[in-house]
């Protein structure tokens, strides 16, 4: 009896398993087919290098491709024509990256609760909300009207799709299995809805409410002097000397500016203040081998997989080689027989908020020129993992979409805020057209026509070619406004406050030859205030242009080596200037020995943010904790409100010591600079001490600089953490946190042969279970680069070369 009680329990507790393993909880898929033996996460492990020849008949291909990996798994593509390349460069990518791929579009389209759950559903909606969905809609537009881009957006995502026919369930890439999910067919549409992700990333950074929470606060002259003025030690992407030579169009301001509400309910998704990047050009004169050499490192988020992939390409009539995004054909970043070119962000404005003014609570007319025009709807379908799909309407105006609407369709019409949104992501455009070109570009009047279509997200793009030339230019549309347009909330009622056309693509900054030999761009200001134009306001401080220029002026015979040094640069402009006034201010104050100690280090110290110096530690949480006592009694408010930066917070502290904004005006007493300095000196070792412990060993800047390329799905597990990192984000190796240089590249515009050279943090492979996932990253941590292997011709199957896929 007892056996068959124990056998009875046995099979009972047997059935309960395969019951919880066949079913899924809420978010969690059912375990049973992720350890499956075959099917699940074991087969993702790669259990032998792939070599030799793989031969692939596919349907769509008008000629034989050729696709040959290098050692470091990067493909290099040879096709017979365009069509056949791209959608090469559309397998290959799915191939290695196919998770990340729509992940990405997901993200940015606001389709993650349909794998999630209702937990992303407010992401979503505010994607969908922000016009993401109606930006890439206006995008396609754009692109199917242009022959050439629309065959290379088919013919890559027939590549995509292609690869992804030819899974078997337990080819699904590891991520999928952990979701219970499939992959979906590849659009044409991602590619479009890609890029306008890279424009929210980077052209998506809006402070109109909390500039005017702040306008509303302290006053029209605080804002002027401390929030629109640009620090004493700017110097400028655009050389001083550059002279104007055009009549700037003139656009009518209003006879009085409109002072908006105060606003605290909206609280905007903003994309990473320290998105940016360097690059830098120097000509022949300056150079060693007698030509000209180009850097670029770019500035985002790290993640593994990485947000970048490394490729060749090459055809009968062109061949280039750098990274392209996951899902937009063509390379992004990199050089070809003729040229290179490094990209970075310009921080110009060009997404500006309106105060509606409906006419009665139906929200179908809203005020504009004395006249009411009638509002439009937009419905938003958005599917929800577990439940019935969310039906959201957005409200348009002829400025865009209101950004609080409609909750699903049934409910009554309540609109929390009513603002809307003009913004260059709902422009149409057309921004593959500029990269195909870039890619067959054979000079600089190449280069310049290129960006001629670029919109967003607006870039200052430098140039080296092989002609000898260098140059440095900004690309994109921006919107023709008076000084200090769009700094606030607009009001949408007046047409003055309107976008009405947009600043001549000839009158864009741009530099070319300049007499000093060099051109670079660290996300400053583009030019000096004799531009005549109004850009914004949001752009970088000083320091890293301010040491990059300094460095290039003195430096002679350069080699790529002098370029590596030069990006892995850790000096740091920002505690070079203040860090003196700090120490002068507490040499008299009565100290303890480990205060001491550690006073006598930073006078020793060299400005440099090194991973194993305690110095720029100490500097940074003496400096976050000093900003916060100057300001913190004045933003004591529940208004979300606009602080100065750091570097204007310097010129106060240089120019300024004995100003009344050091006053803490919430106590009795007068505080000076001083004091506060001696105040947060102690404070910031106090929180030194409750964060990484009475041992100063734990306070070197390569554990406090907490660097984690986290998975790009925010899958725990599958990242790389706790890597030993030096620089900071005033420094040209601008490594902060898990922000920093996601690639970076050299390139020498030898007339002989163009070389050229780079490393990102990550891998080619998207798949933990690869030897090439993360295989960079102590390359990258190093500052070393690769010696990129540009073919001119096809390779023998070798060490270097152990793979080819034969495409028919």
């Amino acid at each position: 009896m007892a056996k068959k009680v124990s056998l009875f329990l046995s099979v009972l507790l047997l059935t309960a398993i395969l019951i919880l393993l066949s079913t899924p909880f809420g978010s969690v898929p059912p375990l049973g087919s992720f350890f499956h033996p075959i099917e699940g996460f074991w087969g993702n492990a790669e259990k032998r290098e792939l070599t030799g020849s793989i031969d692939l008949n596919l349907e769509g291909l008008q000629e034989p491709v050729e696709i040959y990996y290098d050692e470091r798994s990067v493909p290099h593509i040879f096709a017979q024509n365009d069509h056949d390349l791209y959608f090469a460069q559309g397998y290959v990518t799915a191939r290695d990256r196919l998770f990340q791929m729509e992940l990405q579009i997901r993200a940015a389209g606001g389709m993650l609760s349909e794998w999630l759950g209702p937990d992303l559903l407010e992401y979503d909606k505010n994607q969908r909300r922000l016009g993401m969905m109606y930006g890439a809609e206006q995008a396609m537009e754009g692109m199917l009207k242009d022959e050439i881009i629309s065959s290379v957006i088919r013919s890559y995502s027939d590549g995509v799709n292609a690869y992804i026919k030819s899974l078997s369930e337990k080819d699904y890439p590891l991520e999928y299995k952990i979701l219970n999910a499939e992959p979906v067919e590849w659009k044409p549409f991602n590619s479009a809805l890609l890029l306008k992700y890279m424009s929210q990333m980077l052209a998506g950074r809006s402070e109109d409410v909390i500039t005017s929470n702040t306008l509303a606060h302290f006053g029209e002259e605080f804002v002027n002097r401390f929030l629109s003025s640009r620090s004493s030690f700017v110097d400028p992407i655009i050389p001083n000397s550059k002279e104007w030579d055009f009549n700037p169009l003139q656009i009518d301001k209003p006879d009085s500016l409109y002072t908006p509400r105060y606003n605290d309910k909206i609280q905007l998704w903003q994309p990473d203040r320290l998105n940016g990047s360097n690059n830098w050009v120097v000509d022949g004169s300056k150079t060693a081998g007698g030509y000209p050499i180009l850097s670029n490192d770019m500035h985002l988020n790290m993640t593994v997989p990485s947000i970048w992939y490394e490729i060749q390409l090459q055809t009968p009539t062109s061949n280039v080689y750098g990274v392209t995004l996951q899902g937009a054909p063509t390379v992004i970043v990199g050089f070809n027989e003729n040229i290179a070119w490094g990209s970075t962000n310009t921080g110009a404005d060009v997404m500006d908020w309106y105060e509606i003014t409906f006419r009665d609570e139906s929200k179908n007319e809203y005020l504009h020129d004395g006249e009411w025009l009638p509002v439009n709807e937009r419905v938003e379908t958005i599917e929800v993992k577990g439940e019935e799909a969310v039906h959201d309407t957005i409200l348009f105006t002829h400025h865009g979409p209101v950004y609080e609407s409609v909750r699903d369709i049934p409910l009554s019409r309540q609109i929390q805020n009513e603002m809307a949104l003009r913004w260059m992501v709902h422009e149409p455009s057309n921004e593959l057209l500029t990269f195909y070109k870039l890619n067959r570009a054979k000079n600089y009047k190449d280069f310049k026509e290129a960006f001629r279509t670029f919109q967003a997200p607006a870039q200052n793009m430098n140039y080296g070619g092989t002609d000898g030339n260098i140059a440095v230019q900004t690309g994109g549309q921006f919107p023709l406004k008076w000084k200090y347009q769009g700094r606030t909330v607009s009001d949408g009622s007046n047409s003055r406050y309107d976008w009405h056309e947009f600043i001549p693509y000839e009158q864009n900054p741009f530099s070319l030859n300049p007499e000093r030999g060099f051109l670079s761009a660290s996300n400053q200001y583009p030019t000096d205030e004799s531009y005549p134009y109004y850009l914004g306001e949001s752009f970088a401080p000083y320091e890293r242009g301010k040491r990059i220029n300094d460095q290039l002026r003195k430096m002679e015979d350069i080699t790529v080596e002098d370029f590596k040094d030069l990006q892995m640069d850790n000096f740091s402009y920002h505690a070079f200037h203040l860090l003196p006034i700090l120490l002068e201010n507490i040499q008299h104050v009565d100290l303890s020995v480990q205060e001491q100690q550690i006073i006598e280090n930073l006078q020793d110290w060299n400005y440099w943010n090194d991973g194993d110096k305690i110095e720029p530690s100490v500097f940074k949480e003496w400096w976050e904790t000093l900003f916060h006592k100057i300001w913190s009694d004045e933003y004591d408010t529940h208004y979300p409100m606009r602080w100065p930066e750091r570097d204007i917070t310097l010129d106060l502290i240089l120019e300024e010591p004995e100003s009344s904004w050091f006053d803490n005006h919430q106590t009795p007493e007068r505080e000076t600079l001083p004091d506060l300095i001696i105040d947060s000196f102690r404070q910031s070792l106090d929180n030194l001490t409750e964060q990484y412990g009475t041992d100063t060993e734990n306070w070197k800047w390569g554990f406090v600089n907490d660097t984690d390329f986290g998975h790009a799905g925010q899958i725990p597990g599958l990242g790389v953490p706790d890597i030993f990192t030096g620089g900071g984000d005033e420094s040209v190796n601008a490594v902060r946190g898990s922000h920093g240089p996601s690639w970076r590249m050299i390139v020498e515009l030898d007339p002989d042969g163009v070389r050229g050279y780079g490393v990102y943090p990550g891998g080619q492979s998207g798949n933990p279970g690869s030897k090439t996932y993360s295989e960079f990253v102590e390359t990258w941590r190093t500052g070393e680069l690769f010696e990129l292997q540009f073919l001119r011709e096809k390779p023998e199957i070798s060490e270097r070369f152990p793979l080819v896929i034969k495409m028919e």
